[in-house]
């Protein structure tokens, strides 16, 4: 159904106004940011159909796949479509480059008001919002990221990197890299992080072998390692709260 012919209180706009945002639906949501469907296709119905997972893979490992024609499928929710690039949501009928842009820079907005979060206020205040910034980061990369956040003497974020990029099963961390970055930002303390595309957090034993690497090299430069976050699909772990480190 057309919005006009919605009822006033039942538009995802007017909803929003009165009611607030946690009243309304993803796809209500979405559609606000859409604003316009395309010929024979609502606005509200377009919405729907982006956030419909379609298959297990995301636009990009399906292409990867299947090749340059493939059917880009669904997004795999409201999660999958905030973190695919303009160039995903380039092969979506109807997503113009107004549109496109739109999407892309409302996660773009959360990263930065994530991270400036983080710079002024000690960073494990708040264990979730590291969290939460990292999965905002690298949970829906289809391949594997090594990324290192550097900390000030008070443990608030001076910088993230990511440092390393492998495949979807392994990745290669040179602890010489590690150091020279820690070293460049005058870090005190590091977090580090890396993304399982396949989606389980649950450490390996080459995940723990690598972080006690990386400890004993930053302690040589006085720079402590502060914890190990692996994030996956909508989830993360802490190895310090694991009690693994």
């Amino acid at each position: 159904m057309p919005l006009k012919d919605l009822p006033l209180q039942a538009r995802p706009r007017e909803k929003l106004l009165a009611r607030g945002p946690g009243a309304l639906s993803d796809a209500e949501l979405l559609a606000i940011l859409l604003r316009t469907g395309i010929a024979g296709k609502g606005v509200l119905q377009m919405a729907e159909e982006l956030l419909q997972l379609k298959n297990e893979t995301t636009p990009r490992q399906a292409n990867a796949a299947a090749g340059a024609n493939a059917d880009p499928g669904g997004f795999g929710g409201i999660a999958g479509l905030l973190h695919a690039t303009a160039d995903d949501l380039q092969r979506v009928k109807g997503l113009g480059p107004a549109k496109r842009a739109e999407i892309v820079a409302v996660l773009e907005l959360a990263r930065r008001a994530m991270a400036q979060r983080l710079r002024e206020r000690e960073v494990f205040a708040d264990p979730q919002a590291v969290k939460h910034y990292l999965q905002l980061h690298l949970a829906a990369k289809g391949h594997e990221v090594f990324a290192v956040l550097f900390l000030d003497s008070q443990n608030k974020l001076l910088a993230m990197e990511e440092l390393f990029r492998g495949t979807l099963t392994q990745t290669s961390v040179y602890p010489r890299e590690v150091v020279i970055r820690a070293l460049h930002y005058s870090a005190a303390a590091v977090v580090l992080a890396h993304n399982h595309p396949s989606g389980s957090v649950q450490p390996s034993r080459a995940d723990e072998a690598l972080t006690q690497t990386l400890k004993a090299a930053l302690a040589l430069v006085d720079v402590r390692v502060l914890d190990h976050i692996i994030v996956g699909p909508g989830q993360a772990l802490s190895m310090a709260e694991a009690g693994l480190i």
